[in-house]
């Protein structure tokens, strides 16, 4: 397998290559250059977990065998991926169950493994964050050995426990609050990876969905979803995505082209409606962020949207095809939120959204399946506020709160941040 820029500007490279370029250099972004269906994809289905992990990393990457991979697999992921019935017709597939509590540890436990296989120098991981990922990227490279961790995100637009798992761990952490949205925030990041120059003197790498080995990881989920489907009898379920920067819902997108038994999927958004309004039949015109209570999502230019585009050919006829699409207001998010309590089930704001999305875009006879992507408890203000709901902390959080938060305050200066960049500790490791 090799990997080509979804602008097609830059020469294909294996895999280990494109995780550490991070970027192409010609404006694009990488993806596997073949992904046509598996020949033993409903073998593969009737592997155990890890095993399977390995088999689909092995040919979604072309490096290393499917034993290296397992083993990246066993170190990485080891928690439940669960699929928990909602009623006759819905599930929720459970990504929560890692370290921060969040579907980010998935992909982001992954790439730090194959960093750490790959990486001989010292690297300075670099990620923008609506809220989750910094959390799981912090999480992922704390000390560990070799790496330093500079995580950007949106002063006052992400929850305290978000805040306290990015800005709560100090060591090789170091957080950046900035004044302004995530899209600047990445902004920003992107800024810092175009100079060849800094990424050379520091050692820069992504943890961003913009570094492949993330996105492949993601499609683990889709598979093991398919299973315990099958198990009970099912097969071919609809999947609501609940989309900000829409890499979770390309990695659907390409289970469903490895040939693995999804009937359809549901584009899922707040009122940040860029992708929906270009679905809808508008020019793809990214906008600044509203921010909203399911605040991940508050993305107005996505960066895995190119990756979609370019799968598809760029044609937006095909992508309207392939797809089914809705976004939801903050009111119809809460009715969401209180529909899935009566039924017995407590999600958090992205998730509810999902939820809502799938609710209104599933045809009769249809099952669907929405992405639970992150514990109730990581916005439990929020439910408090906005509901009168109490959720109990769960001991990752709980033992976050007795830590003084260390963070820098970053205005939005691209050469500021190259600075502080630069400055930071060759080491923070013992």
């Amino acid at each position: 397998m090799s990997f080509t820029s979804t602008r097609d500007g830059a020469p294909r490279i294996p895999f280990e290559e494109a995780v550490l370029r991070n970027l192409p250099g010609d404006g694009g972004l990488y993806m596997p250059a073949d992904l046509t269906p598996l020949r033993d994809a409903d073998a593969l289905l009737d592997l155990t977990w890890h095993a399977r992990n390995g088999r689909l990393l092995q040919r979604l990457s072309g490096a290393w065998d499917a034993g290296a991979w397992e083993a990246v697999s066993r170190a990485s992921l080891d928690f439940p991926v669960p699929l928990v019935e909602v009623d006759a017709r819905i599930s929720a597939l459970e990504l929560f169950h890692g370290p921060t509590l969040a579907f980010k540890d998935v992909g982001i436990r992954v790439l730090a493994a194959v960093l750490a296989r790959i990486s001989p120098a010292p690297r300075l991981v670099l990620t923008a964050t609506s809220g989750d990922t910094g959390a799981a990227v912090a999480h992922a490279f704390w000390n560990r050995p070799g790496f330093r961790v500079a995580v950007l995100y949106p002063k006052g637009r992400v929850t305290l426990s978000q805040e306290r798992q990015i800005a709560g761990l100090g060591a090789n952490v170091h957080a950046f609050a900035m004044e302004g949205s995530f899209d600047a925030c990445q902004t920003l990041v992107k800024g810092c990876f175009a100079d060849a120059a800094l990424s050379e003197a520091v050692g820069l790498v992504s943890a961003n969905s913009i570094n492949v080995s993330r996105l492949l990881a993601q499609v683990l989920y889709y598979a093991e979803a398919a299973v315990q489907l099958r198990k009970h009898g099912k097969d071919g379920a609809v999947y609501s995505v609940p989309s900000g920067n829409f890499g979770n819902l390309c990695a659907g997108l390409m289970a469903r082209r490895l040939g693995l038994p999804i009937a359809g999927l549901v584009a899922a958004t707040n009122v940040n409606r860029t992708v929906p309004d270009h679905l809808d039949g508008g020019p793809y015109a990214p906008r600044p962020s509203v921010p909203t209570m399911s605040n991940a999502m508050d993305i107005g230019d996505p960066s895995n949207w190119e990756r979609i585009a370019w799968m598809h050919g760029g044609d937006p006829q095909v992508l309207r095809r392939a797809l089914r699409w809705d976004a939801l207001s903050d009111g119809a998010t809460l009715d969401a939120l209180r529909e899935l309590r009566a039924s017995g089930y407590t999600a958090d704001p992205h998730g509810a959204v999902a939820y809502g999305a799938l609710r209104r875009q599933l045809r009769p006879g249809e099952r669907g399946v929405f992405l639970a992507t992150a514990h109730p408890a990581k916005f439990r203000e929020t439910l408090s506020q906005r509901l009168g709901w109490s959720i109990p902390l769960p001991e990752p959080l709980r033992a976050l709160e007795a830590r003084e938060l260390s963070l820098t305050p970053l205005a939005d200066d691209l050469a500021a941040l190259k600075t502080r960049l630069r400055s930071l500790p060759s080491t923070d490791l013992p």
